[in-house]
């Protein structure tokens, strides 16, 4: 299905994903998985994540935030990506709580959202806040010494496996598309000095999922091979949400 902006529809989940290259890049991704129908709201940011009206659905000021079917919110991307795959185990993306393979999906959620997210923090508040020059180098250094380091060490996680995980892609993979892109933003790693990563990263760029996920961000025609059942516009997505409150 065709991106368009549509009147919301009660019963559906709506996922409010940032701009630009937000982290819910991964729950998009996780979506079109799925195979169940969503709707997605756009949050150009930082602008509009600091509104009212915004932070009456996530006071944290934070993307993304999915609306479920029952009209409870779900913010943080962990929380969200597991909810995403507990309704979609048949799918292969997720795992049954209590089972090791659920254990070993969340300790690489863990890992992505905490050691691969975090390396990019210091480097993120340089590019988004004014600093003196000294601070700007010594955030800079600091924050490559750590995207270095997270990267080594996924590197070896990964090793030979076609996906985080094995041979099929999880959560996980798609955690890892949306942060991976960083690299772009920031100059302090190449991604080509870790072949396992960069071998993985390529093969998700050629996943339809992450293509649609790409086009939505960008705002290009974008064809949904899964649930997708359109756009609704920021405002008229928070007072649908309110209304079912």
């Amino acid at each position: 299905m065709s991106a368009a902006k549509t009147a919301p529809t009660a019963a559906v989940p709506i996922l409010f994903y940032g701009v630009p290259s937000g982290c819910s890049f991964g729950s998009l991704v996780a979506l079109e998985w799925a195979g169940q129908p969503y709707r997605l709201a756009r949050v150009e940011m930082p602008e509009q994540i600091h509104t009212t009206a915004f932070k009456s659905l996530n006071p944290v000021g934070e993307t993304p935030v999915l609306v479920s079917a029952q009209g409870d919110v779900v913010t943080e991307s962990m929380a969200i990506l597991n909810h995403i795959g507990a309704r979609a185990i048949e799918r292969g993306i997720a795992f049954a709580q209590g089972t090791p393979q659920f254990d070993e999906l969340n300790r690489m959620l863990a890992f992505l959202n905490t050691t691969f997210f975090g390396s990019f923090s210091s480097l993120w508040h340089v590019l988004e806040h004014e600093v003196d020059e000294a601070s700007r180098e010594a955030l800079v250094e600091y924050g490559r010494g750590r995207v270095v380091q997270a990267h080594a060490k996924l590197e070896a996680m990964l090793g030979d496996k076609r996906w985080l995980l094995g041979d099929r892609p999880t959560l996980a993979d798609a955690y890892f598309a949306g942060i991976a892109r960083w690299t772009k933003y920031h100059s302090v790693v190449d991604r080509r000095d870790y072949p396992n990563l960069q071998r993985l990263f390529d093969q998700l760029e050629a996943d339809p999922a992450v293509i649609f996920a790409h086009a939505i961000e960008q705002q290009r025609p974008a064809v949904s091979a899964s649930g997708f059942q359109g756009e609704v516009a920021l405002e008229e997505a928070i007072a649908d949400y309110r209304l079912a409150a």
